[in-house]
């Protein structure tokens, strides 16, 4: 048992030195066993979990995620801190000097005119500062652990900057129009069909960015959307007695076209 002393209130110093205890010996067996490869995850999922309650506008729960991705940021911390390769103070120096130098017209003697000014010294600032000597270097410092949809939302942005023709919303109709026959023609054994699924996918994120969608929540949304129409499919079947699996494709059709259309009238 170790000596601690509960209190009313805690603070983030608090939570450093919790992180430390469970961490070492007399602390938890599970802690002090992970490693940044092991709970890459959790990271990765209690941001998502933050940016969920955002969305709901959970302002409670928003509070209690964000606690969650502080704690696994002190969590990676401190297994470097171990390691004797940097520490948590190492970690805000750093992104505070970023900040700085990311911010010369607040912290320096840059005179910016607009917001989209202060973006474009912002992405030419990190140029610099990753060492990006081409556009392809920029877009290939996109994270390939970002969702599929976003990086290629992100990628696509760079690459239209640098002087790609894909911007707009002609252009992304003419090129789904030629990625969707492409595709067509793999299926008929004519090419590779990943591939080319792959194409359509990249221009129909072209499409989104022409119409100022978000890609990721629009499909998140559509799948919101047939989940309520497969409800109210399942809803109408049990009505006739009969379960989905046990409907034919016409008459499944049938009750997702009636589903839709209950739906439109609801909403």
């Amino acid at each position: 048992m170790i000596n601690w002393s509960e209190k009313k209130s805690y603070d983030c110093r608090d939570l450093v030195e919790i992180v430390r205890i469970l961490r070492h010996p007399g602390g938890c067996p599970w802690d002090q066993e992970q490693t940044h490869a092991s709970i890459r995850r959790n990271l990765l999922e209690e941001a998502y979990e933050a940016a969920e309650a955002i969305d709901r506008d959970d302002l409670a729960g928003l509070r209690e995620e964000l606690g969650d991705v502080l704690l696994q940021v002190y969590f990676h911390a401190s297994i470097e801190e171990d390691a004797g390769r940097f520490t948590l103070d190492d970690v805000a120096d750093g992104v505070c000097k970023k900040l700085i130098y990311r911010h010369p017209h607040v912290f320096g003697e840059v005179n910016v005119r607009s917001t989209q000014e202060v973006l474009s010294n912002w992405e030419e600032l990190k140029k610099k500062e990753k060492h990006q000597a081409t556009r392809a270097d920029e877009l290939d410092a996109v994270a390939r652990t970002l969702p599929a949809l976003w990086r290629a939302e992100k990628v696509q942005k760079k690459a239209v900057r640098a002087g790609a023709p894909w911007g707009g919303w002609d252009a992304a109709m003419d090129k789904l129009a030629e990625e969707l026959g492409e595709v067509k023609a793999a299926a008929a054994g004519e090419g590779d069909l990943s591939e080319e699924l792959g194409d359509l996918l990249f221009v129909t994120v072209c499409a989104c960015a022409a119409a100022g969608v978000d890609p990721e929540q629009a499909l998140h949304a559509n799948i919101d959307k047939d989940i309520a129409r497969f409800r109210r499919v399942e809803e109408l079947a049990a009505g006739q007695g009969k379960t989905t699996d046990k409907l034919s494709r016409e008459e499944f059709m049938d009750l997702w076209t009636q589903a839709k259309a209950q739906l439109k009238q609801s909403h």
